[in-house]
Protein backbone atom coordinates (compact mmCIF):
# COMPACT_ATOMS: atom_id res chain seq x y z
CA UNK A 1 0.00 0.00 0.00
CA UNK A 2 1.46 3.46 -0.90
CA UNK A 3 1.81 5.67 2.19
CA UNK A 4 3.67 8.67 0.96
CA UNK A 5 1.95 10.26 -2.13
CA UNK A 6 2.76 13.15 -4.42
CA UNK A 7 -0.12 15.18 -5.91
CA UNK A 8 1.23 17.60 -9.21
CA UNK A 9 -1.52 19.65 -11.35
CA UNK A 10 0.52 21.50 -14.14
CA UNK A 11 -0.37 25.18 -15.92
CA UNK A 12 -4.09 25.94 -15.57
CA UNK A 13 -4.91 24.04 -13.38
CA UNK A 14 -4.44 26.44 -10.93
CA UNK A 15 -8.00 28.12 -12.52
CA UNK A 16 -10.11 25.04 -12.53
CA UNK A 17 -13.52 26.18 -10.88
CA UNK A 18 -13.19 29.80 -12.89
CA UNK A 19 -11.23 28.32 -16.53
CA UNK A 20 -14.03 27.52 -19.11
CA UNK A 21 -16.42 25.37 -16.18
CA UNK A 22 -18.58 24.64 -18.99
CA UNK A 23 -15.44 22.40 -20.19
CA UNK A 24 -14.27 21.63 -16.59
CA UNK A 25 -16.69 22.63 -14.00
CA UNK A 26 -16.72 24.23 -11.38
CA UNK A 27 -14.90 22.73 -8.39
CA UNK A 28 -11.80 24.85 -7.98
CA UNK A 29 -8.20 23.64 -7.32
CA UNK A 30 -8.47 24.06 -3.58
CA UNK A 31 -11.36 21.76 -3.32
CA UNK A 32 -9.50 19.47 -4.80
CA UNK A 33 -6.78 19.31 -2.70
CA UNK A 34 -8.91 19.70 0.37
CA UNK A 35 -11.51 16.81 -0.63
CA UNK A 36 -7.99 14.98 -1.79
CA UNK A 37 -5.95 15.52 1.92
CA UNK A 38 -9.46 14.55 3.77
CA UNK A 39 -8.81 11.24 1.71
CA UNK A 40 -5.28 10.49 2.22
CA UNK A 41 -6.18 10.88 6.06
CA UNK A 42 -8.76 8.17 5.79
CA UNK A 43 -6.89 6.20 3.83
CA UNK A 44 -3.84 6.46 5.95
CA UNK A 45 -1.65 7.83 3.76
CA UNK A 46 0.69 10.93 3.99
CA UNK A 47 -0.27 13.69 0.96
CA UNK A 48 1.81 16.61 -0.08
CA UNK A 49 0.60 18.43 -3.14
CA UNK A 50 1.88 20.44 -5.78
CA UNK A 51 0.42 23.22 -8.62
CA UNK A 52 2.58 24.36 -11.15
CA UNK A 53 2.44 26.32 -14.27
CA UNK A 54 6.01 26.20 -15.28
CA UNK A 55 7.85 23.20 -16.80
CA UNK A 56 11.28 23.09 -14.73
CA UNK A 57 9.46 23.73 -11.16
CA UNK A 58 7.37 20.59 -12.09
CA UNK A 59 10.11 18.91 -13.26
CA UNK A 60 11.95 19.47 -10.20
CA UNK A 61 9.34 18.66 -8.13
CA UNK A 62 9.54 15.11 -9.63
CA UNK A 63 13.01 14.87 -9.26
CA UNK A 64 12.79 15.66 -5.32
CA UNK A 65 10.22 12.92 -5.19
CA UNK A 66 12.98 10.31 -5.68
CA UNK A 67 13.17 7.91 -2.60
CA UNK A 68 10.72 10.13 -0.73
CA UNK A 69 7.32 9.33 -2.37
CA UNK A 70 5.48 5.45 -2.97
CA UNK A 71 3.44 7.14 -6.04
CA UNK A 72 2.63 10.33 -7.51
CA UNK A 73 -0.79 11.39 -9.13
CA UNK A 74 -0.20 13.93 -12.32
CA UNK A 75 -2.26 16.22 -13.95
CA UNK A 76 0.27 17.63 -16.04
CA UNK A 77 -2.49 19.75 -18.23
CA UNK A 78 -1.13 20.70 -21.10
CA UNK A 79 2.03 19.59 -20.94
CA UNK A 80 0.90 16.30 -21.12
CA UNK A 81 1.11 16.51 -24.99
CA UNK A 82 4.50 18.45 -24.95
CA UNK A 83 7.17 17.84 -21.97
CA UNK A 84 9.30 14.85 -23.12
CA UNK A 85 10.85 16.70 -19.89
CA UNK A 86 8.21 15.67 -17.94
CA UNK A 87 8.52 12.00 -19.01
CA UNK A 88 11.90 11.96 -18.70
CA UNK A 89 11.53 12.75 -15.37
CA UNK A 90 9.14 10.63 -14.43
CA UNK A 91 10.84 7.85 -16.00
CA UNK A 92 13.89 8.36 -13.89
CA UNK A 93 12.58 8.22 -10.66
CA UNK A 94 11.53 4.70 -10.54
CA UNK A 95 8.13 5.91 -8.77
CA UNK A 96 4.91 4.66 -10.10
CA UNK A 97 2.51 7.31 -11.03
CA UNK A 98 -1.31 7.61 -12.42
CA UNK A 99 -1.55 9.95 -14.91
CA UNK A 100 -5.44 11.75 -14.70
CA UNK A 101 -7.06 14.73 -16.54
CA UNK A 102 -10.56 16.30 -15.71
CA UNK A 103 -11.71 15.93 -19.21
CA UNK A 104 -11.83 12.70 -21.66
CA UNK A 105 -8.75 13.77 -23.65
CA UNK A 106 -9.51 11.65 -26.38
CA UNK A 107 -13.09 13.69 -26.77
CA UNK A 108 -11.19 16.71 -27.52
CA UNK A 109 -9.32 18.32 -30.07
CA UNK A 110 -6.92 16.08 -31.77
CA UNK A 111 -3.65 17.75 -30.36
CA UNK A 112 -4.91 16.63 -26.99
CA UNK A 113 -5.28 12.51 -27.94
CA UNK A 114 -1.41 12.27 -27.09
CA UNK A 115 0.05 12.03 -24.13
CA UNK A 116 3.88 11.89 -23.79
CA UNK A 117 3.08 10.45 -20.08
CA UNK A 118 0.63 6.99 -20.87
CA UNK A 119 3.01 4.51 -21.91
CA UNK A 120 4.60 5.19 -18.81
CA UNK A 121 1.83 5.46 -16.46
CA UNK A 122 0.61 2.73 -13.97
CA UNK A 123 -2.99 3.78 -14.47
CA UNK A 124 -4.44 6.56 -16.57
CA UNK A 125 -7.60 7.90 -15.59
CA UNK A 126 -9.51 10.36 -17.33
CA UNK A 127 -13.03 12.07 -18.07
CA UNK A 128 -14.24 11.35 -14.65
CA UNK A 129 -14.69 15.20 -13.74
CA UNK A 130 -12.52 16.29 -10.74
CA UNK A 131 -13.31 12.44 -9.35
CA UNK A 132 -10.74 11.25 -11.08
CA UNK A 133 -8.55 12.64 -8.59
CA UNK A 134 -10.46 10.38 -5.92
CA UNK A 135 -10.16 7.45 -8.09
CA UNK A 136 -6.80 7.91 -8.36
CA UNK A 137 -5.98 8.31 -5.08
CA UNK A 138 -8.51 4.98 -4.35
CA UNK A 139 -6.00 3.38 -6.46
CA UNK A 140 -2.98 4.23 -5.33
CA UNK A 141 -3.33 3.34 -1.69
CA UNK A 142 -5.00 0.41 -1.94
CA UNK A 143 -3.70 -1.71 -5.00
CA UNK A 144 -0.09 -0.05 -5.28
CA UNK A 145 2.25 -2.39 -3.20
CA UNK A 146 5.71 -1.45 -2.15
CA UNK A 147 8.44 -3.99 -1.39
CA UNK A 148 11.48 -3.20 -0.69
CA UNK A 149 12.07 0.51 -1.35
CA UNK A 150 11.08 0.03 -4.58
CA UNK A 151 7.19 1.09 -5.32
CA UNK A 152 5.91 -1.80 -7.48
CA UNK A 153 2.06 -2.42 -8.53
Amino acid sequence: MAKNVLLINGPNLNLLGTREPHIYGSTTLADVVSEATAQAKSLGVDLATFQSNSEGAIVDRIQGARGVVDAIIINAGAYTHTSVAIRDALAGIDVPFVEVHVTNVHAREPFRHHSYLSDKATAVICGLGVFGYAASLEFVAKHMKVKKGSPKL
